[in-house]
């Protein structure tokens, strides 16, 4: 496992949004998911859903930073606030949101490696 504490989730808003429809979302994943970047890399079906959020409660925790592909940064960070607070978690330090929206796999994938090795490159 990746010692760089940096989860990917991606969160493809039940796999019908318009947004991703350039993209591959099972390439996009697995080529994140062998990245050393990550310690690991997941689908969820919709993070901001009632499932979604009994999904981070259960899974997010101190000392982890946690990427989240999908939609705008502004609104991921209104969506999970509350579930970041609940586990003692800052959504302003420990998520790292990033919009894959209308990206092909490949400008998708590039993204998130460039964003993720800067926040490495912070100490994250």
């Amino acid at each position: 496992m990746s010692e760089s504490k940096v989860g990917l989730i991606f969160c493809v808003c039940t796999g019908k949004c318009p947004g991703f429809s350039k993209m591959d979302i099972w390439d996009f994943i697995n080529i994140l998911r062998k990245s050393e970047s990550f310690a690991y890399a997941m689908i969820h079906p919709m993070l901001c859903d009632e499932d979604g959020e009994r999904f981070l409660a259960e899974f997010l925790k101190k000392g982890w930073k946690f990427m989240v592909a999908g939609c705008a940064p502004v609104m991921q960070k209104k969506l999970f606030r509350d579930a970041f607070a609940k586990a003692g978690l800052d959504v302003e330090k420990d998520l790292i949101p990033v919009d894959v929206r209308n990206m092909t796999t490949e400008e998708a994938v590039d993204l998130v490696e460039k964003t993720v090795k800067e926040h490495l490159g912070k100490g994250v």
